[in-house]
């Protein structure tokens, strides 16, 4: 089974209103990491000022980054076949989805969610935040609220839970139609 390993940042929190501003994927195998994308994403649209003071993003840096639909096929061959993996996966999952849907394509994977599971393998934290449940597994995350980082991390946590559960986690993987 492949896994894409998945972080985006965004311009806000709905995905109905607020857009992709950077994207991070890693595609694993399930023994390592096998390829990956990376890519400061043109929301057509002003980044507020709370967000950049968060990432780091500026408008600056996404003027002349490519617009999704600039990178829509890449990331459509890189995740086919591919469970879609992310820490908090219904947010990055509706964010994606939307993005294909503003281009009238419809975007299904199967999804796993790396907090769902998290809470299952590792329990008695009193966070499941990414930063918290990677603090307390000894997981380093470099650039956090980037979008590379952040994936680089979840897909070391994804290593540990494979590592833990001997990969028998299909029940938490949702099948590609579902909704959160």
């Amino acid at each position: 089974m492949k896994y894409a390993i998945v972080d985006i940042e965004t311009s806000g929190g709905s995905w109905q209103r607020d857009r992709i501003t950077e994207i991070a994927i890693y595609i694993h195998n399930g023994n390592g990491i096998t390829n990956e994308f990376k890519s400061l994403v043109n929301p057509e649209a002003p980044i507020p000022y709370y967000i950049t003071r968060l990432t780091g993003i500026t408008n600056e840096m996404v003027a002349k980054a490519p617009k999704f639909y600039e990178i829509a096929r890449e990331v459509v061959l890189l995740t086919e076949g591919c469970v879609f993996v992310a820490h908090n996966a219904p947010f990055d999952y509706r964010f994606v989805q939307a993005e294909f849907k503003r281009l009238g394509y419809d975007y299904h994977r199967d999804v796993l969610c790396t907090v769902r599971l998290s809470r299952r393998v590792f329990p008695g934290y009193r966070s499941y935040s990414l930063g918290n449940i990677c603090d307390g597994l000894g997981i380093e995350i470099e650039s956090r609220h980037r979008a590379a980082g952040d994936a680089l991390a979840t897909a070391k946590l994804f290593e540990k839970i494979l590592s833990e559960t001997k990969g028998d986690f299909r029940a938490y993987i949702n099948p590609t139609k579902s909704k959160f």
